[in-house]
């Protein structure tokens, strides 16, 4: 079990990790933010709307279930945002360097940590 500040610190050992944080997707509020590659708290804000429309679309649509997680690929840059399963209306935020990140363990790795948070 890890709190917010080892997680954090556990996601920026992940290889190429820039940045990561955990939100409140409801607020928009990172509840604890780490590293850089972008405005971690902007990034919060803003990926706070893809996630809910993401959820509404799934609603409109009739799919049950929840999401895994959203990948957003850029020119140099990952992000990965994960939705937590056991604390509803938070997620994991990654920033990754595309050039040094391995996608397929990252997101493994975002996974097992997710399951592992406490708060």
């Amino acid at each position: 079990m890890s709190d917010i500040n080892a997680t954090l610190k556990d996601l920026l050992a992940i290889d190429g990790a820039m940045g990561a944080c955990i939100v409140d997707y409801t607020s928009g509020m990172s509840l604890g933010t780490e590293g850089g590659g972008v405005d971690l708290d902007l990034a919060a804000a803003g990926n706070s709307e893809v996630v809910k429309a993401k959820m509404a679309t799934m609603n409109s649509l009739g799919i049950e279930g929840s999401i895994d997680d959203i990948l957003i690929t850029l020119k140099d840059q990952l992000h990965i945002i994960r939705p937590s399963v056991k604390h509803a209306g938070l997620f994991i935020y990654l920033v990754l360097d595309k050039a040094k990140a391995n996608l397929a363990l990252a997101r493994r790795k975002v996974q097992v940590f997710e399951d592992q948070l406490e708060i």
